[in-house]
């Protein structure tokens, strides 16, 4: 199997350069991959424990362009897929934003959320500066090959999702190569740890005890959210699809059209600001696009998560991820094997400075954990988590990840500025 994929490897020419053919391979992948997941055989139990659903839609890609059989970097889906499918997704992220009910959370939930972001903000130069004291080779490089461009894609991930991660993969723009790595130090480090919080979740009466914690907080959210859920759940109708795809790329042409006016008006009159990349067209539409996400987020528009908005989101999302895959090379992970070190340490300061937190508030382990899982993992695994506390708690899940989406970019574009900084 090496030596194909080697000879493959080596082939001048793509087997597939059609981007419709290529468009329909990814789409399948896609598909394969959500559909294999979902099924209840042993053999892909097993797989699925092991290699995520979210790793193998970006490395299955990456293996196909690796071994030559499609040409990513030559291929216009990527720059579609970030320029239209991720600003649409992240309106679709943030419309659910439910801030009565942050609000009514805000004494503990909200305190562990802003101490999980700033814990990732700052953890990420803590990891780098020491690391770069020691072995300034693991965390240097020139231009795109810069492991800070590679770690701010990291932190966005951590902040917030993948699309967060993929906002700032444009806007920082690291080298393919980088990226594969961060991708790999990103999925084993996140997931070995939402397994150790999945294992606390079984064990959470001790870990209350630990924090000093009084639950009621925690069951009476319980009740708040299955009645939420009964009340606001319902199928969708063709209706609500185009009302909710009108609003995603209704807003994304907003974005478009003042983010590039901005980032010309930077070019000229602040030319300096380059190094925090202001004259980048493409951070003014994130930024364009996710606060008026939020905007619509206080008015009805937000009765369409009901509908499935946020699902939506997610579909389009996956497309992106995929497309960015197709441009790694999945050999170059091989390349910088001390990523993993800043990432365990990185993610040893999040956990302590956390935890210092939950004990000071005394604050129950859920919060701690759902908080933390809302920014490490996303969506799905903040669901996953809140799920092995209570099934109607998922929603609590799904609203800390939303304001992890809203956040995330900024977040993680100010800890790329912070480990520029650190760097050697």
């Amino acid at each position: 199997m090496v030596l194909l994929f080697m000879i493959f490897a080596n082939i001048a020419t793509p087997w597939i350069t059609n981007d419709a053919t290529v468009f329909g391979l990814l789409m399948a992948i896609l598909a394969l991959v959500f559909y294999t997941s979902s099924l209840s055989n042993p053999f892909f139990k097993r797989l699925y424990a092991i290699l995520p659903p979210l790793l193998l839609c970006y490395f299955i890609p990456g293996l196909l362009n690796s071994a030559g059989v499609i040409d990513g970097k030559n291929s216009p889906l990527y720059g579609v897929s970030s320029n239209y499918l991720l600003p649409a997704c992240l309106v679709m992220f943030t419309l659910s934003l439910n801030l009565p009910e942050l609000w009514k959370l805000r004494k503990q939930a909200g305190v562990m959320f802003a101490a999980t972001v700033v814990s990732v903000m700052l953890g990420g130069a803590f990891a780098v500066y020491i690391v770069g004291r020691f072995a300034p080779e693991i965390v240097g490089g020139e231009g795109p090959n810069e492991v800070w461009r590679g770690l701010a894609t990291l932190a966005g991930s951590w902040i917030g999702g993948g699309a967060n991660q993929a906002a700032l993969y444009r806007i920082f723009e690291p080298s393919p190569e980088l990226f594969s790595a961060t991708i790999a130090v990103d999925v084993f480090v996140a997931y070995g740890y939402m397994a150790l919080l999945l294992f606390g979740a079984g064990k959470a009466d001790r870990m209350n005890r630990f924090f000093r914690a009084d639950n009621r907080a925690v069951e009476e959210l319980t009740g708040r959210m299955e009645a939420y859920s009964k009340a606001n759940t319902r199928v969708p109708q063709v209706k609500d699809l185009m009302i909710m795809l009108g609003l995603a790329f209704g807003t994304t042409g907003v974005a478009h059209l003042t983010g590039t006016a901005i980032a010309e008006w930077v070019k000229t009159n602040a030319p300096g600001l380059d190094k925090f990349s202001l004259t980048s067209d493409f951070f003014w539409i994130i930024l364009i696009t996710t606060i008026l996400g939020i905007l619509l987020s206080t008015t009805k528009a937000r009765q369409l998560e009901g509908a499935g908005a946020s699902k939506l989101g997610t579909v389009l999302l996956y497309v992106l991820i995929a497309s960015i895959g197709m441009q790694m090379d999945i050999l170059a992970i091989l390349d910088n094997p001390g990523l993993f070190l800043v990432g365990i340490i990185w993610m040893l300061f999040h956990v302590s400075l956390l935890a210092l937190v939950g004990w000071l508030i005394r604050a129950p382990f859920f919060f701690f954990a759902v908080s933390s899982m809302s920014n490490i993992g996303g969506v799905a695994s903040a669901s996953a988590t809140a799920a092995a506390f209570h099934p109607s708690l998922v929603s609590m899940g799904v609203i800390l990840s939303v304001c992890a989406y809203a956040v995330g970019t900024y977040a993680g574009y100010l800890c790329g500025i912070l480990m520029q900084l650190a760097s050697p």
